[in-house]
């Protein structure tokens, strides 16, 4: 076999199963080799970052990684933000980066770029195979290193003569690391940390899955602690039946009304309170200045396994956890658009099992109440910040869960950045509700205008703000990508869209005009 058919072999015996490709002819010999190897679900997108996000939502909803396939320097540059979104919510993706023949690079012709330069930013682990003969192990230390915990970024860059070359077999993927337990000590510090009064437990990564809760919810009636989800978040298993968390607000001033009053912070796969931007006279640290702060498990460490030393420590391990949430299900909204309206419609309509991709920005933030007793769900969030994040993640969560309903939030600015993610639905007949919440505006960057101290801004500036001139039409723009779909210029023809789209498989878009 060749270099490649050696590589996608490995990938397979691996565990990578999907692959999300945007190739071009330096690939070609690795696109040839997933035609003659079973075992590998090939997924184009018209865009490198549709595939980076789609590998992200992929590894959110299964714990494994997907391996995407990018062509050469500009592919991988083209696919750079969603990358940075997945490096920092710990997602595992394997980038295969097709490059030139090792003799050829010399040449300088136009495709030719610093590959390992542009994909060290957003990878935790780059290296380009030397030769046909190493492509199948290098392949294995990328998966491994993509398993690390949380999950990591690995990209493998393939020269085309490494990859037309002749190998010697299939290599096996050495088993990731283990993560690493907090000590006793560490767990004992914890415990008494969290009797204090005005102790809070600060919580992220996979302590906000329902087993995660389900401990912080016994710590919490134990201790008296109050839990505290963290303000970015990669997945959390939400509704009926599971424990409720908030996230930390992204406006300074509420995450710092979340956290008044905390003495002890206790972080559980978390980074410490940090504001998301610099602002003038606004602090960046939102912790108050008298709160200690401690770590029983680092962001890469063991979250769940931490939780559970920290409940026997506390002999919490068979105390009923407190505030389970109720099923309940908001009344249908009806009348003009509201931002509590939208909550409720949404709350109104989700099945059981759905995997809500929030990338709502200004619109969605109070959103959380109106589902939180709702059919038991998952909620994933941009924890990277860089826009464009929704469809593609959409696009891996439904192939990584081909029985759930995904809905799709999006602001109608962040939806222009990956529109093509709508084709790649439709070409995989995904089950897919995309709901793109058409303000016709970067509403966001209003209120950030004002934080900065520009508060009266003038025609010049609002006109970068607004996205008119043309008008944007998302129901035409989805059915010539073969996407269906329809407009809700109201709260009723909002929620019965919702509910037409719930009771159907496929993919559908709702443009909401408000």
């Amino acid at each position: 076999m060749n270099g490649a058919e050696s590589l996608v072999r490995t990938l397979v015996k691996g565990g990578v199963e999907v692959c999300f490709a945007n190739p071009g002819t330096s690939e070609m010999h690795f696109v040839g080799a997933l035609d003659r190897v079973e075992g590998m679900r090939c997924v184009l997108g018209l865009f490198e970052g549709v595939c980076s996000g789609a590998a992200d939502g992929y590894y959110r909803m299964t714990d494994k990684p997907a391996s995407t396939l990018l062509h050469l320097g500009p592919g991988l540059a083209n696919a750079a933000a969603n990358l940075h979104n997945a490096k920092k919510a710990g997602s595992g993706v394997v980038n295969i980066v097709g490059e030139h023949a090792l003799y050829h690079i010399k040449y300088d012709t136009p495709l030719t770029a610093d590959i390992e330069g542009i994909a060290r930013p957003f990878s935790h682990w780059v290296k380009t195979s030397p030769t046909s003969k190493t492509v199948a192990g290098d392949g294995a230390l990328a998966i491994q290193a993509a398993n690390v915990a949380p999950g990591q970024i690995a990209t493998l860059i393939l020269p085309a003569d490494t990859a037309w070359g002749e190998a010697d077999g299939v290599a096996e993927t050495p088993a990731a690391p283990a993560p690493a337990k907090p000590s006793k000590e560490t767990v004992v510090a914890a415990a008494k940390a969290l009797k204090q009064p005005g102790a809070m437990l600060f919580i992220g990564g996979r302590a906000l899955r329902a087993r995660g809760l389900e401990l912080a919810g016994k710590i919490a009636a134990k201790t008296g602690c109050k839990v505290q989800g963290a303000g970015g978040t990669a997945r959390i298993e939400r509704g009926a039946g599971r424990i409720p968390v908030l996230r930390l607000h992204f406006v300074v001033e509420n995450a710092l009304a979340q956290l008044k009053g905390t003495k002890q912070m206790v972080l559980c796969g978390a980074k410490a309170p940090f504001a998301f931007f610099a602002y003038p006279g606004k602090p960046s640290v939102l912790s108050p200045d008298d709160c200690e702060i401690s770590t029983l498990c680092p962001v890469e460490g063991d979250p769940i396994g931490s939780l559970e030393a920290l409940a026997m420590e506390l002999d919490a391990m068979n105390v009923k956890p407190e505030g389970i949430a109720q099923p309940s299900r908001p009344e249908r909204p009806t009348g003009k658009f509201t931002l509590d309206g939208l909550g409720q419609a949404l709350g109104a309509t989700m099945p059981e099992g759905a995997i809500v991709v929030d990338e709502s920005v200004t619109t969605g933030r109070g959103f959380f109440p109106f589902s939180a007793g709702a059919p038991p769900h998952d909620w994933l969030n941009n924890m990277g910040g860089s826009i464009g994040f929704g469809g593609p993640v959409a696009v891996g969560a439904a192939v990584a869960c081909p029985d759930r309903k995904v809905i799709c939030m999006i602001g109608d600015g962040s939806a222009m950045y990956t529109i093509q993610s709508l084709w790649t639905m439709a070409r995989e007949n995904l089950d897919v509700c995309v709901m793109i919440f058409s303000n016709r505006s970067y509403n966001i960057l209003y209120s950030q205008l004002a934080d900065v101290g520009a508060a009266n801004p003038g025609p010049r500036a609002i006109d970068m703000l607004t996205l008119d001139r043309p008008t944007l039409d998302f129901s035409m723009m989805s059915k010539s990508m073969g996407v269906p779909g329809g407009k809700a210029h109201n709260l009723e023809e909002l929620t019965k869209q919702l509910t037409y789209a719930m009771s159907q498989k496929g993919p559908y878009l709702i443009d909401v005009i408000m």
